[in-house]
Parts: C-alpha cells; sequence; structure tokens
C-alpha cells in the first residue's frame, strides 16, 4: 500500500520526536541526570513534555493535512479517544483518593490516550457512516 505524503511527513516528525524522547529518557536511566540540580531537573521534564507536544502537533497536522474522509476520521477518532482517556484517568484518581489504589504517574495519560485511540477506531468508522 502507498503512502500518502501526510503518512509519510507524519511518520517522520512521530520519530523524530519520539527518537528524542526515548534518547532523553535513556540518558536520564543512564545516570545522566545524577547531580542536577532542581531546576535543571524540570528543564529536563520539560524536555520531555516538548516532545510528547511534538508528536501530538504531528497528529494534527496529518489530521488538518488528510483528505475530508480521513481527515474527519482522525478528527473524531481523536476526540473519542481523548474522551475516554481522560474519564479513565479520572476514575483511577479518584480511585487513589477514596478506595487506595495505587498511584500511577501523570505521564501514562499518554500512553492511555494511544491505547483508546486503538480502542476507539471501530467506533469512529461507526460513527462515518
Amino acid at each position: 500500500m502507498e503512502q500518502t505524503p501526510q503518512s509519510k511527513s507524519y511518520f517522520a516528525r512521530t520519530m523524530g520526536f519520539m527518537g528524542f524522547y526515548i534518547l532523553l529518557n535513556i540518558a536520564a536511566m543512564a545516570g545522566l541526570l545524577d547531580g542536577v540540580t532542581l531546576p535543571g531537573r524540570w528543564v529536563f521534564a520539560g524536555l520531555l513534555g516538548l516532545m510528547i507536544g511534538g508528536q501530538i502537533w504531528a497528529t494534527l497536522v496529518m489530521i488538518r493535512d488528510s483528505d475530508e474522509f480521513i481527515g474527519s476520521f482522525l478528527a473524531r477518532q481523536f476526540i473519542l479517544a481523548s474522551g475516554l482517556s481522560m474519564a479513565i484517568y479520572c476514575v483511577w484518581g479518584f480511585g487513589e483518593s477514596y478506595a487506595e489504589a495505587p498511584h500511577l504517574p501523570s505521564w501514562m495519560i499518554y500512553l492511555l490516550f494511544w491505547l483508546s485511540f486503538a480502542i476507539t477506531s471501530p467506533f469512529a468508522r461507526r460513527l462515518n457512516k
């Protein structure tokens, strides 16, 4: 199957942002942050957040630049996944507050979003008819 120019651009942007994201995390696991002051650690956390924001931007650009059918399908899927992941994460947060659920790091919402994006695909497709 031939890739569209939009999907090629999306792939390149995603690999760039997520490649740097992975390198930053590997550096942290290798001890690069040892001895770094608290303000420096906040800068590091901000860089990781920028990489995630960049990948989301790449997705939104692909939605914008795609044809009407694909763009509307992906936008619908993005909205459904956002709502589902926020609802699930809020339930977990209330579980932490009121039911002694173990704490999850906040960055897990990003993983949950992409899992929700995959799960909502059949529902977004159904709404398209």
